[in-house]
């Protein structure tokens, strides 16, 4: 395999089973910065990612319900059929990092044996950077504006109640770029390795209207409204108050954007078992083949760029604050996010 080896591109060759038979030295050096086992051989892919859908799959990587979206088994899938393809994949892997790949899979034989030389490109450097230019700055050169736009009507008005009200919005939409900024800086810094979550006592149903209050008139809520289930609980944890309010506040955010008749939001906080449960419900229904990539950064259904939201949930909650975060989606039930700590 010295040909795998003279290349600078990670390279895995499987077989038809989609067992990798061989990794050369760039695929070894990628995956142990990733702190993941080394011992590849027979493995499939995903599983030698440590892939959350493969690992929790009965039978590993390609055979859960949500394998059907994935672009390295498309690829695969193509190459067995005699067509050399390129995909876009994206992983989370079961220790919540995510990683964005371009891989190719391309058909030959070897000995009458036929195989797959399986390409892979880290471009996760690349997302982040599209992310930055085509959603960040896009959304901060709204907000800020909007801050001009109006300081100059400001300057125009007479009448005290308006100066006011302008006023108002103003301070509101300074807050909100701030809390974009923020919200950037901390997704970066968590990326790292460099978060330290500052713990301190915190007051579950203080939260929950805290949240109810901000998000009551936020800009994404278009008159939905927001209500505190009257079955929550006044508990008290020792958390990070701020990535615990960024993450329930994502949850909220997304609950917001879904277009449903009639729908209302309710937050909730109870004791499930030994753990303290924060939910947020709405009345829609999550469609199977978004939930598949409901989790992975940069997958959204608004565009290309975004998916932030959900995957900073599973980044603060899990990683950092060593909680558990899921949902449940039904037509029956709606949907429900929850935060387990």
């Amino acid at each position: 395999m010295d040909f795998a080896e003279s290349v600078t591109q990670m390279v895995l060759i499987l077989n038809r089973q989609h067992e990798i038979l061989y990794a050369n030295e760039s695929y070894l050096r990628f995956i142990g910065v990733l702190n993941l086992p080394p011992d590849v051989i027979f493995k499939k892919p995903g599983n030698a990612f440590n892939c959350t859908n493969a690992v929790q799959a009965y039978e590993g990587c390609g055979t859960s319900e949500f394998c059907k979206s994935c672009g390295a088994l498309n690829a695969i899938l193509f190459s067995k059929r005699g067509i050399k393809a390129t995909e876009e994949c994206k992983i989370m892997t079961i220790e919540n990092d995510a990683i964005d790949l371009r891989v190719t899979a391309s058909p030959f034989q070897l000995d009458g044996e036929e195989l797959i030389i399986f390409s892979i490109t880290d471009i996760s450097n690349e997302k982040r950077r599209e992310s930055l230019e085509r959603v960040f700055i896009h959304d901060l050169l709204n907000s800020a504006g909007g801050i001009s736009g109006l300081s100059a009507i400001l300057k125009e008005m007479d009448d005290l109640t308006d100066i006011k009200d302008i006023a108002d919005t103003i301070q509101w939409a300074a807050n909100n770029l701030i809390e974009e900024i923020q919200m950037q800086r901390e997704i970066v810094s968590a990326e790292k390795g460099d978060l330290v979550p500052q713990h301190s006592t915190v007051d579950t149903l203080e939260v929950l209207q805290e949240l109810k209050k901000l998000y009551k008139n936020h800009q994404t809520n278009r008159g939905k409204p927001i209500l505190l289930d009257p079955d929550s609980e006044k508990l008290t944890l020792v958390t990070d108050k701020v990535l615990l309010k960024r993450i329930l506040g994502n949850m909220i955010k997304n609950a917001l954007e879904v277009n449903v008749p009639n729908d209302c939001i309710s937050l909730k906080c109870v004791k499930h078992h030994d753990k303290i449960q924060f939910s947020i419900h709405n009345c829609s229904c999550i469609p199977r083949d978004i939930q598949a990539q409901l989790f992975k950064r940069f997958y959204s259904t608004k565009g290309g760029g975004r998916g932030i939201g959900t995957y900073s949930m599973k980044l603060f909650g899990e990683k950092y604050l060593k909680g558990k975060v899921g949902y449940n989606s039904t037509p029956e039930k709606g949907t429900t996010f929850f935060f387990e700590i």
